[in-house]
């Protein structure tokens, strides 16, 4: 059975109210969507705008990459695939790892997260805190460096070299600790070990007292994020309690991918 998408009310509305310019252009996508393509006169005369106020919507779009152009027609933009896409990829991330990230929080007693990839930026999605754990920033929508914390370094350690090129070259590798890597070659060289070790390792990198053993996320070769564990140096500094930590993260990534394949 197919699922049509939720669809926009994109009814001309009532002109002598404020618009604001994000609904009329989200209606003039959705009008577009539903005609299959559409040029600058049809929806002028079916919204009631003046042509170039259309117009400079399309525009806007264009350059966004939320349209595109053939000749005269504009046509939805490929855009939005990766954005339902992400959406989809998140909320099926969140609601697979959400009981394995309480329970992984509850064998450790730390906190447990999971986080993905956004526009360069890690976000987290979930947090659990065991019995012993310490409070971070790392709640829901968090953003962070991806240089700079476990799960962004497993995360970066799995994506495409010149992914990872772009990502450093929009965002710089800002210092938030005298232990962040600020170093580029660094970076590479630390991303290589992640690949060798199967999880990543924050030393105090991003919050000075904490460190983080982290995991990928993969399902069928697509990086769908990351899962951790952090706590305070006095506990993660013993090795082979950091060593524990990183098996159950492993098992627990595990799991999540797993199940995320028949999810």
């Amino acid at each position: 059975m197919t699922t049509q998408p939720p669809a926009f009310d994109a009814q001309p509305p009532e002109f002598d109210a404020p618009i604001k310019a994000t609904t009329r252009s989200m209606a003039i996508v959705e009008e577009i969507r539903k005609r299959d393509g559409a040029g600058v006169t049809e929806l002028a005369d079916h919204f009631g705008f003046s042509k170039s106020t259309v117009h400079d919507h399309l525009t806007t779009l264009v350059e966004t990459k939320y349209l595109t152009r053939n000749g005269d027609e504009y046509e939805v933009g490929l855009r939005f695939l990766s954005l339902g896409g992400y959406a989809r990829k998140q909320q099926e991330l969140y609601e697979i790892a959400k009981p394995e990230i309480d329970d992984l929080a509850a064998e450790t007693g730390e906190s447990a997260k999971v986080a993905v990839e956004e526009y360069g930026r890690g976000v987290y999605l979930y947090q659990s805190l065991g019995d012993n754990a310490i409070r971070t920033d790392s709640h829901l929508g968090t953003r962070v460096y991806l240089h700079s914390c476990g799960v962004g370094k497993a995360i970066l350690a799995h994506l495409p070299e010149e992914r990872i090129e772009a990502i450093v070259e929009e965002y710089g590798l800002p210092e938030w600790t005298k232990y962040t890597i600020t170093d580029e070659d660094a970076l590479y060289e630390e991303l290589e070990r992640v690949r060798e070790r199967g999880t990543a390792i924050d030393h105090e990198e991003r919050i000075r007292g904490l460190r983080c053993v982290a995991a990928p996320v993969i399902r069928n070769g697509d990086l769908l994020g990351a899962i951790s564990v952090s706590g305070p140096t006095k506990r993660f500094g013993d090795d082979a309690y950091v060593q524990d930590i990183a098996e159950l993260v492993q098992d627990t990534a595990r799991v999540v991918e797993i199940n995320a394949k028949y999810w």
